[in-house]
């Protein structure tokens, strides 16, 4: 597999992810339980951090031979 074909899944995984955090914020904005309230707004944090970081990874692998491309130092050694 190569870095392009890699970015196209990393971006499919950010979407699917986006789609789940829609959901989730749907149903936050109807619930009045506060420990469900509390639960979701949990669980939306953490899927908008992973969403957030499968599109770095998709622009970091879009990228990584262009010339002049500054990567992202959290994702180098």
């Amino acid at each position: 597999m190569t870095l392009a074909e890699l970015s196209v899944e990393y971006r499919a995984h950010a979407h699917a992810l986006d789609l789940r955090i829609c959901q989730l914020e749907y149903v936050l904005e109807r619930t009045k339980n506060a420990d469900k309230r509390c639960r979701l707004q949990d669980r939306i944090r953490m899927l908008s951090t992973m969403r957030r970081e499968a599109n770095e990874l998709a622009v970091l692998m879009e990228r990584y031979y262009d010339r002049g491309y500054r990567r992202n130092a959290k994702y180098t050694i």
